[in-house]
C-alpha cells in the first residue's frame, strides 16, 4: 500500500528518535513516503497535494488533532469520495480527542502496533464528520468538535498562552477556563449566540454552544469528558448549550458532565446533563449558530478567529479511516 506519512516534527508527545522507530515500523509494512510540516495548515496541503495527484491510498498523520484536522481538510478538499484516500492516526498530541474516540491507544508506539494490525487484517471503517460553513470563508471539516462562545474562547486563551512559551497540558486548560469565567461576567449573564434549528423556535442566549460528532468530547488526563454522551462518528451532530452560566449552575452541569459516560457493551448511555439553564440536541443534520457580536469560534481545538454566524452539516461516511 502506498502512503504518506504526515509528520508534525513539534508533537508535544513524540521525541524525534520515536519518530524514526515509528517510521522504520510502518516501512516493514508499506511503501512510504515521509513529509513534515514546516507551517500551519502544511499538513491540509500535503494530504491535498495526495488527493490531487493520486499517488497514495492511505495518508497517516503523526501528531495531536490539529494535525489531523488540518489532514482531514486536505483529503477533503475537494469532498467526500471513493477516490479518497484512506486515513490512520499516530497520537503525537497533548489530549489526542479523536485518535482515543476511535479506540486507539494513546502511546504512539502502541497506537502504530495497533495501526499495524488493523493494515494487516484489512480493518477499516466509515465515519461521518462535522462540516462547519461561515459565508465568504472556506468550509471547515471537524473531526470531533466545533464551538462557538465560551469554549472556544477558553481555546483562544490556550493558544495565547502556548505563543508565549507555555506547555500545552490539561492544567493550562483548566487554569484558562477559571479565568475566562471570571472575565466574562456579563456574556454569562446571557449569552450573545441564539440556535436556529429547522422545525424549531430560535433558542437565544447561550453563553456556550458546544457541538459534538462524536464522544467523548475532550479528555482530562485519563477521564472523558461528555456533554453529548450519544454523539457518535455513526450519527449526525450533537448540540449543548448553556444560556445562563451561574457559579453554581456551571458547577452542577460540570459535575454531570463528568460523571455522564458514553454507551456501554450493551449500546446504552447516560442522559447526559439536564437543568433549566441546559440546551441539548442529538443527532441532527443542519443548524446554525448566530451571534449578536462576533464571538470566539473553535474546530478541534483550533481557535479560528470570531464569527457572527456559522452554519452546521453532519455528513455521514465522509471519511474511511483505519482502526
Amino acid at each position: 500500500m502506498r502512503a504518506l506519512l504526515v509528520v508534525n516534527p513539534k508533537a508535544t508527545t513524540t521525541s524525534g528518535r520515536t519518530r524514526d522507530v515509528l517510521i522504520h515500523a510502518l516501512r516493514s509494512d508499506l511503501k512510504l513516503e515521509v513529509a513534515q510540516t514546516q507551517y500551519r495548515g502544511h499538513a491540509r496541503d500535503l494530504a491535498r497535494q495526495a488527493v490531487e495527484d493520486g499517488t497514495v491510498d492511505l495518508v497517516v498523520a503523526l501528531g495531536g488533532d490539529g494535525t489531523v484536522n488540518e489532514a482531514v481538510n486536505g483529503l477533503l478538499s475537494h469532498g467526500p469520495g471513493e477516490k479518497v484516500p484512506r486515513l490512520a492516526v499516530v497520537p503525537g498530541g497533548s489530549t489526542n480527542v479523536f485518535a482515543r474516540a476511535l479506540g486507539l491507544p494513546n502511546d504512539p508506539v502502541e497506537a502504530t502496533g495497533a495501526l499495524l494490525n488493523a493494515l494487516e487484517n484489512r480493518r477499516e471503517r466509515p465515519i461521518g464528520l462535522g462540516k462547519a460553513m461561515t459565508e465568504g470563508l472556506p468550509d471547515r471539516w471537524f473531526t470531533f468538535t466545533a464551538g462557538l462562545g465560551f469554549d472556544a474562547g477558553v481555546v483562544g486563551r490556550v493558544e495565547e498562552q502556548r505563543r508565549a512559551g507555555r506547555k500545552s497540558t490539561h492544567a493550562l486548560y483548566v487554569t484558562q477556563a477559571l479565568r475566562h469565567f471570571v472575565t466574562q461576567r456579563e456574556q454569562r449573564r446571557s449569552g450573545p449566540v441564539s440556535l436556529e434549528l429547522a422545525g424549531h423556535g430560535p433558542v437565544p442566549g447561550l453563553a456556550l454552544a458546544i457541538v459534538s460528532n462524536t464522544s467523548p468530547w475532550t479528555f482530562l488526563g485519563n477521564r472523558p469528558v461528555y456533554p453529548s454522551p450519544l454523539a457518535s462518528f455513526d450519527a449526525d451532530l450533537d448540540v449543548f448549550g448553556i444560556t445562563r452560566m451561574t457559579a453554581f449552575g456551571t458547577a452542577r452541569t460540570v459535575r454531570q458532565i463528568l460523571r455522564s459516560h458514553g454507551p456501554s457493551s450493551d449500546g446504552a448511555a447516560s442522559p447526559g446533563p439536564s437543568g433549566k439553564h441546559v440546551v441539548s440536541y442529538h443527532d441532527v443534520r443542519h443548524f446554525t449558530l448566530v451571534s449578536e457580536e462576533p464571538a470566539p469560534f473553535q474546530v478541534d481545538g483550533d481557535h479560528l478567529g470570531s464569527r457572527s454566524r456559522v452554519s452546521f452539516t453532519g455528513v455521514r461516511r465522509a471519511l474511511r479511516v483505519i482502526v
